[in-house]
């Protein structure tokens, strides 16, 4: 925590504002802080969420053979490399013609996709929200945390590792390697399953099925426990975005775009995200490296939205996978249906579709396509394609440009905590009002901000992005230390 009278770029204060920063966020993936101002009373003027990191991929690929582009942009992150992979592939897909994929190269795309679903949310699970869950969002730093976690609670602990290391297991099967695999190729994939690969995970799925509704219950018993808390901690409303199959249900890999406004009613539904443009707008603003999307038809200023498991659960018509559709009734039926619009109704959300992938992972396992030989698809070549796939985190769409040297001349991605920029900063404001406001601030009291951030489990290396200049400080220290000079670019609207 770092307190001051100094500002952000671009955050205009008046005299007598106060200046708090969290800094950096922690267990979250990438880096980020957030900045308070507060009058003398200590009441919050102001709360944002900053993206302190910029990384340039949509630069990075311009000039590259379109083939390389899946391999290259799940360099974004480590944490979901195959969602940014299969984006790519799908894009690309329509590139080289490929309108339908062989059963095979289908299901193993399927395969690949669930088993990151499943990894990433047990890990984000287990590891990085937990601790605030089970010891308490003021409990001492040094206990609430993961080797914490392990002490008090080492069976849950435990579970989690394996939960995400059988996840990690599908991916390599699939992608050839558990980080960063090839799998994906455009047109469909490199490699089927072999009896050989298969069988180990034929053989744990059950358990893995078990496990995860054992972290369903968890998450319930949690509400159960902290029942008026959890229900109105950074409360807001949101219109909402996902994909949806054709007949409504859930679908993590592919579907047309819903969207529903935040009274419930509906903007759109399964729009063909090829010509995703129409309906969402991009906006930059000078004290973040993260785009704010929203929705056209609502504008700039009212039309942000929200995306990831707890919009994928309630908005759904149905979950496809037994279990977990009957975990999501309970989850929408829980205290007359409030706790489904709650901020921390994410975590239970998270565990209902890690549930849903073990499930679909099962099933999978079952379908001797999987097995298959004929991995590829060609077709009439197309120089624009748009891929879209539900990642862990939500809405993720991959847009290329290629001309006729194969090379990638354009591109554009909106991942899923860009989706979520703007409800991220309304949330950490209403938390900001509801439990730091008119209170002299600690670690805990300010670690509810953090717990309000990990809810939405951003990815804030994926998410950065730029348009036009950066905000910019230079610094010229000679070899002694002494400062020789300092030049300062504000980007201020």
């Amino acid at each position: 925590m770092q307190q001051g009278t100094g500002n952000p770029p671009s955050s205009a204060t008046a005299p007598g504002l106060r200046r708090v920063a969290i800094d950096p966020l922690s267990r979250v993936e990438g880096h980020g802080k957030v900045t308070l101002l507060l009058d003398e009373e200590d009441r919050v003027r102001q709360a944002r969420l900053h993206i302190v990191e910029f990384r340039g991929f949509e630069k990075f690929v311009q000039g590259r053979p379109y083939w390389e582009v899946p391999v290259m942009v799940q360099r974004l992150c480590g944490i979901c490399p195959v969602s940014h992979q299969l984006a790519a592939a799908k894009a690309l897909d329509t590139v080289v013609g490929a309108q339908a994929l062989t059963p095979t190269a289908e299901k193993i795309r399927r395969l690949m996709h669930y088993g990151q679903i499943l990894q990433s949310h047990a890990l984000h699970f287990f590891h990085l929200a937990s601790p605030d869950l089970l010891f308490g969002f003021e409990a001492d730093a040094a206990r609430r945390n993961i080797a914490g976690l392990a002490i008090a609670h080492p069976d849950i602990a435990r579970q989690g590792v394996l939960l995400r290391r059988f996840g990690q297991e599908v991916i390599h099967a699939t992608a050839g390697k558990r980080i960063h695999g090839t799998g994906a190729i455009p047109g469909g994939v490199n490699k089927s399953l072999s009896d050989a690969e298969r069988a180990p995970l034929l053989a744990d799925i059950y358990q893995i099925i078990g496990w995860s509704l054992g972290a369903v219950e968890l998450a319930r018993q949690l509400f159960e426990k902290h029942l008026d808390f959890y229900r109105d901690f950074g409360r807001c409303a949101a219109h909402t975005l996902m994909l949806v199959r054709a007949d409504g249900a859930m679908d993590l890999y592919h579907g047309g775009l819903r969207a529903c406004r935040s009274d419930g009613t509906t903007l759109f539904d399964h729009l063909d995200y090829s010509e995703y443009w129409e309906q969402i707008a991009e906006e930059v603003k000078p004290w973040s490296y993260m785009k704010f999307p929203f929705l056209k038809a609502l504008g700039d200023e009212h039309g942000w939205y929200r995306v990831g498991p707890l919009t994928r659960v309630t908005q759904c018509d149905f979950i496809p996978t037994p279990l977990a559709d009957r975990e999501r009734r309970a989850f929408l039926a829980f205290d007359d249906g409030r706790i489904a619009t709650s901020t921390l109704g994410f975590h239970w959300a998270r565990m209902i579709e890690m549930l849903h992938a073990a499930e679909t992972i099962k099933e999978l396992l079952h379908d001797e396509d999987i097995l298959g030989s004929e991995l590829l698809v060609r077709g009439e070549r197309r120089e624009r394609g748009v891929g879209v796939i539900e990642a862990p985190r939500g809405t993720l769409i991959h847009h290329y440009r290629v001309d006729e040297n194969d090379q990638v001349i354009r591109a554009n991605l909106i991942v899923a905590t860009t989706h979520n920029n703007q409800a991220m900063n309304e949330t950490i404001r209403a938390v900001a009002e509801q439990h730091l406001s008119g209170r002299r601030l600690t670690e805990g009291l300010l670690n509810h901000i953090e717990v309000a951030i990990r809810a939405f489990d951003p990815c804030l290396s994926c998410a950065t992005h730029a348009l036009g200049q950066m905000p910019l400080a230079v610094e010229l220290v000679d070899c002694t230390g002494a400062t020789l000079g300092n030049l300062v670019r504000d980007c201020a609207a």
